[in-house]
């Protein structure tokens, strides 16, 4: 278990309290990864008659560090067992707040990529047609045909600079991760980036994009289907730039997001998935399922979309059967969220049968009805639910889930199909051991970084450049050109602050609800502040406990 290496390192590196570092468990004259101690300071794991003298600088001291890094290195393959591996559960539910389903008794559901799950096998058709109508309709150049989708070029959360033309990856702190800026589909040098933004890493997003991320100068992508979005816009601007074609960037960029709107304004998306379902929705028994079994527990279910109603009627009866509406007790299409969380003035309408609208005014949400648009304001004055007994589930962290947390303390559940693929890839060998000695050799140069004699930062630009490569090593796993959508290289990314903040919960997918109880209470776990952090790998490993009495206060976590 890790617990038993954890609790192996503790006793290996025991807390020293003459200078703050740690002391071997054995009577060993020196203490491994401390380092020699201040002048004055005595380490009491040292009898003061057996201490090693203070290798003198130079060679000596070089040596010094590089036997220290070696101990490490021993000390992180030991603490890492074989079962290490494959920790984390790609099925399972993630909590960033604590909540109790036994308090929840409505559950809300988005419709696209959260009760219906679609492969990746729709977007190349989504880039191929709204290439077709750059061309065709926006008279594009017509060597933009040739540039097909790449599925392994973007991630979901990266930021657009509209002009600068710039896709780049911004972490929690609002600083683009060097490396992960593209013009086109070639890297901008680190240098530029900086020149870019006046000298600095930072984006003041503040003055550059709104709440939901859409401008004006930064545009964020936070929806899945943003993948091909980002892909095109890529294509487009290669292609302008490697022809040395003149181009407004605010033009381009409109014209590709129009392109991408028309797919779906004209419908020619539903039609793919109307065409093939059991090519294009997954895991729609799942979806049954889950709903089947909420309603047998007496809890009451409705369905907020912004897709029309004949497309999520033939979606739910191909995932869940003709009597799709019998679960549901209120269901609203074309939503037009998040307008609709913020805009009391949208009514209601309702629909007949045939998805025709009615006239009547709408003065009750009726059960098996389906109903057009309104606001969440009429739709809390009507069914009366509000607050934490509601949990609303979506895929886009704005238009799902923002508001309703933020304004109407609904709890809130992400469905973020990424990361499951992430999960197995923490999950691997390469990756547990990359990143535990990535983090032991990041704690030993802040330790060592006292030495700054001639030979010393040698050793300490080594380290420096192979903490670098283990970096770049690590963020190649999940995507070659921008890494995790959860991280930077050390930093949370700004998508994974959104993610936390707006929501309660977060899965793979709705069918996670599956392996728990509907009683079951989601505790987060408690992840160490920077002053609260004894158990770190980088500290445990470099003998460097922050906190000075490992043994009172082993309860943090």
């Amino acid at each position: 278990m890790v617990g038993a290496g954890l609790r192996a390192a503790a006793r290996r590196w025991l807390p020293c309290r003459g200078h703050g570092g740690p002391r071997a468990a054995s009577s060993s004259p020196s203490c491994p990864g401390c380092g020699p101690p201040g002048p004055g300071a005595h380490c009491p794991g040292a009898p003061r008659s057996a201490s090693a003298p203070l290798p003198a600088g130079g060679a000596e001291l070089s040596a010094h560090l590089w036997a220290r890094y070696q101990d490490m290195r021993r000390l992180v393959h030991d603490l890492l067992p074989p079962e290490v591996c494959s920790l984390l559960n790609p099925a399972a539910i993630y909590a960033n707040n604590e909540i109790s389903l036994h308090d929840v008794e409505v559950y809300g559901f988005d419709y696209d990529y959260t009760l219906a799950q679609y492969a990746d096998s729709l977007h190349p058709e989504i880039f191929s047609a709204a290439r077709d109508i750059l061309i065709e309709h926006y008279k594009y150049p017509e060597g933009i045909r040739k540039y097909d989708y790449n599925p392994s070029f973007a991630i979901r959360g990266l930021h657009y600079d509209i002009q600068k033309s710039l896709l780049m990856k911004i972490d929690a702190f609002h600083y683009v991760q060097l490396g992960t800026a593209y013009r086109g589909l070639q890297p901008v040098p680190d240098e530029e980036v900086i020149d870019l933004y006046g000298g600095t890493q930072h984006i003041p997003l503040y003055q550059m994009s709104g709440f939901y991320g859409k401008g004006p100068s930064i545009k964020q992508f936070m929806d899945i289907f943003s993948l091909p979005e980002m892909a095109l816009l890529s294509c487009v601007v290669d292609h302008f730039l490697g022809h040395g074609l003149e181009f407004d960037q605010e033009h381009l960029y409109k014209d590709v997001t129009d392109a991408i709107r028309d797919v779906h304004v004209k419908g020619l998306m539903y039609q793919w998935i109307e065409r093939d379902m059991e090519k294009y929705i997954l895991r729609g028994d799942e979806t049954f399922a889950v709903l089947s079994r909420l309603v047998d527990h007496g809890k009451q279910l409705f369905l907020i979309t912004n897709s029309p109603f004949s497309f999520v009627d033939k979606g739910m009866r191909h995932m869940v059967g003709p009597d799709w509406r019998q679960l549901f007790d209120v269901v609203i299409v074309q939503a037009d969220k998040p307008s609709f969380f913020t805009d009391p003035r949208k009514p209601f309408r309702k629909l007949d049968e045939k998805g025709s609208l009615q006239w009547d005014r709408i003065t009750r949400l009726e059960k098996g009805k389906i109903y057009r648009q309104g606001n969440l304001f009429d739709f809390l004055r009507l069914t009366e639910w509000r607050g934490p007994r509601v949990l609303y589930f979506g895929d886009h962290l704005y238009s799902d889930l923002a508001d309703l947390m933020l304004r109407h303390g609904w709890r809130t559940g992400a469905i973020i199909p990424e990361l499951e693929r992430e999960i197995h890839i923490i999950n691997t060998e390469q990756y547990m051991h990359s990143l535990t000695w990535q983090q032991a050799l990041t704690g030993l140069l802040e330790r060592m970084q006292t030495y700054q004699d001639a030979e010393s930062r040698q050793v300490l630009a080594a380290w420096m450049k192979e903490r670098q490569e283990l970096r770049c090593i690590t963020k190649a796993l999940f995507n070659a050109q921008f890494g995790s959508i959860f991280r930077t290289f050390h930093n949370p990314t700004y998508f994974s602050r959104r993610l936390v903040r707006f929501s309660d919960l977060y899965m793979a997918s709705l069918s996670c609800l599956l392996n728990y109880r509907v009683d079951f209470t989601f505790y987060p776990r408690r992840t160490p502040l920077q002053h609260e952090a004894p158990l770190w790998m980088d500290q445990l490993c470099t003998g460097c406990m922050k906190t000075p009495f490992l043994s009172d206060m082993a309860h943090i976590r």
